[in-house]
């Protein structure tokens, strides 16, 4: 999970090298970024999956342990050591999970900050290009407006420009959505 999160900040930093179209730039780069939030979020899904395994590790512990002291108490040693195996292999587990959501919890906060470099990466290129809002589909239109005065025809060129143009100004405000909604659910 980690290489792809790898692949993906290695391609927005190639995306953001090269020179040519800065839109075809700013695509990759942008690309490279949903492909990271999705490694991230499977990360943190990771980190929760663990989580609930150790929970229910110490469960199973805190119930070996308690069969144990049963058994003693009644003067049962054979269930008293089949529950003391049971609590050796359950604390060993537990030990195993702590170890691998420490690391996990590590390797999500590295993801979240190149996360962060890549989104701000990208912004800055948005920016650089005047790409952060819809100001440059409006020029764009008023360019094809202008360049078409007299025209007839090419509808459907036009209706497919539209289309691109509407889409590309949704998909940045959905980007403006979600950041918005993250940053009231705290993540």
């Amino acid at each position: 999970m980690f290489e792809r999160l790898r692949e993906a900040i290695e391609a927005a930093l190639e995306a953001a090298t090269p020179a040519g179209n800065p839109r075809d730039v700013v695509t990759r780069m942008h690309a490279a970024v949903v492909e990271a939030k999705v490694a991230v979020e499977k990360m943190r899904e990771g980190v929760e999956l663990t989580e609930q395994r150790l929970t229910r590790e110490r469960t199973s512990l805190e119930d070996a342990e308690r069969r144990g002291r049963m058994a003693t108490d009644i003067g049962d040693s054979e269930t008293a050591d089949v529950a003391e195996q049971f609590a050796t292999k359950h604390r060993e587990r537990l030990a195993v999970l702590e170890h691998k959501l420490v690391a996990q919890r590590e390797e999500l906060a590295l993801a979240q900050r190149e996360l962060a470099e890549m989104r701000d990466q990208l912004d800055r290129a948005r920016r650089d290009h005047r790409l952060t809002d819809d100001s440059h589909v409006r020029e764009a239109w008023r360019d094809l407006n202008a360049g078409a005065a007299g025209r007839t025809g090419d509808d459907l060129e036009d209706e497919v420009l539209r289309a691109q143009f509407d889409r590309a100004a949704r998909e940045q405000r959905a980007e403006e959505q979600l950041k918005a909604l993250k940053k009231k659910m705290g993540k």
